[in-house]
């Protein structure tokens, strides 16, 4: 038997037509509540599963409030939101809820959420049960192999198992981190593990199209649509029908065309330019390296655009959280691109060692790939006895003891690396390999900064 669910919300409408829809999908629907005084009551006589829960309902107290308890009784709840501001929206995951639901409802993202939510929480009571030696929950066992990711820290056991459950279910995942820490491999996991990985995964990188025409890279365009559109154009959603679209670096995709990316999550329809409206069967998996919700204070990025994301959100830990899986990621690549190359090393020095564990790593697991391969093309014995670790300036000091901020310093650094390579952002030697991130993430990081210059 499904679980029992509580709908907290005071609009009558919305929550008759939840009710409907759980009922429909058999769910047992406890009474509805406008208040959290009602709530409070409700839970008392009736004993709910789970709760979904409008943030601003009747009486002094909100949503907010009564999340705050249902935490502490170990309920899990939803959230069901409207487009609440930027402060509400953080004082809301505080609470750490197993999602958001966007109104108007969608009911396939309703029950789609709620499948997620109880997953979640059967396994979170799960590990609360089983002593340390013996947790090995059945979601884990599916996730073996870390999805071909190298480690054993608990932060990679915590992405593999959302990783497992993202694949089951079908809503859109947000993938949160700083460059290089994987996003694409998450992305590709989650396809390849989901109903869809007979389809195609189609990656976007946001950040390499231009403005003027990712409209039309993303949606298609009809022959004569506009000036030097001679042929059809089949756009990504499209090229990705019954599989997964991949849109990495989506915060910076333009604004204008949020609206139009907003349209597809909740319709399920694209329009092509020139062309009429057609529906589209994608699932949708972003990722950022940015914050979104301060692009969302900026003006940068549509609230609602970003709630709509925000369903099954999985945050990538930097590499320097990481510190246990460092080694083996180095010894694991070590032993690839030795063998790519015909040399026979078999591993690394202490010295060696120490320093991989005690550098920041700010460019992650692509900066680690990258360093190794260097060591292995210069090393000439069977093992790496020495490591070109980068080496930064230290942090400058104005006006006494005025320190420069991060993003100056950032600034900063962009340029004394552009001025090196006499202003080259791409190919070897250029800005972008210096710094070791990738091309169009530099670009996008010197647009925000305001670091202009003509490119070779």
């Amino acid at each position: 038997m499904k679980n029992k669910v509580l709908v907290v919300e005071d609009q009558f409408i919305e929550a008759n037509n939840l009710r409907m829809v759980l009922q429909l999908a058999g769910y047992q629907v406890c009474t509805i509540a406008r208040s959290v005084k009602e709530a409070l009551e409700i839970m008392d006589a009736e004993h709910p599963d789970l709760v979904l829960l409008d943030i601003f309902l009747q009486g002094s107290q909100t949503g907010i409030d009564l999340a705050r308890m249902l935490k502490k009784q170990n309920i899990p709840f939803i959230y069901l939101s409207a487009n609440s501001d930027k402060e509400t929206f953080g004082l809301a995951k505080q609470t750490t809820p197993y999602g958001f639901l966007v109104k108007p409802f969608r009911e396939k993202d309703v029950l789609a959420m709620l499948d997620i939510a109880a997953n979640l929480h059967d396994e979170h009571l799960a590990l609360a049960r089983k002593p340390a030696s013996h947790m090995v929950p059945a979601i884990l066992k599916k996730a073996a192999n870390n999805f071909g990711m190298i480690g054993k820290s608990q932060l990679l056991k915590d992405i593999t198992r959302y990783i497992t459950i993202a694949a089951s279910a079908d809503s859109p995942v947000l993938i949160l981190g700083e460059s290089g820490t994987g996003k694409e491999v998450v992305a590709g996991a989650i396809h390849e593990n989901s109903a869809r990985k007979e389809k195609p995964l189609i990656v976007v990188d946001c950040a390499a199209l231009s403005p003027t025409l990712i409209e039309s890279e993303l949606f298609g365009h009809e022959r004569g649509s506009f000036t030097g559109a001679t042929d059809k154009r089949t756009g990504k959603f499209e090229q990705a029908a019954g599989g997964t679209i991949f849109l990495d670096e989506i915060g910076e995709m333009p604004i204008e065309i949020q609206s139009k990316l907003l349209r597809v999550l909740q319709e399920k329809e694209i329009c092509p330019i020139g062309g009429v409206r057609k529906k589209v069967n994608v699932r949708i998996v972003a990722a950022t390296n940015r914050n979104l919700e301060e692009e969302v204070s900026a003006g940068r990025f549509r609230l609602d655009l970003y709630y709509r994301l925000y369903v099954f959100p999985i945050q990538l830990p930097p590499l320097r959280e990481r510190k246990a899986d460092i080694i083996l990621i180095a010894e694991h690549y070590l032993q690839v691109i030795a063998a790519k190359n015909n040399k026979a090393i078999t591993g690394f020095t202490d010295k060696v060692k120490k320093a991989l564990l005690d550098y920041s790593w700010p460019g992650n697991i692509r900066e680690l790939i990258n360093l190794i391969e260097r060591s292995v093309l210069f090393c000439e014995g069977g093992l790496i006895n020495d490591i070109a670790i980068p080496v930064f300036k230290q942090v400058k000091v104005a006006d006494g003891n005025q320190i420069k901020t991060f993003t100056e310093n950032e600034r900063d650094h962009i340029i004394e690396a552009l001025a090196r390579c006499d202003w080259k952002l791409y190919g070897q030697g250029g800005a972008a390999e210096i710094l070791q991130i990738n091309a169009s993430t530099l670009k996008s990081r010197m647009k925000k900064l305001g670091i202009s210059k003509q490119f070779n």
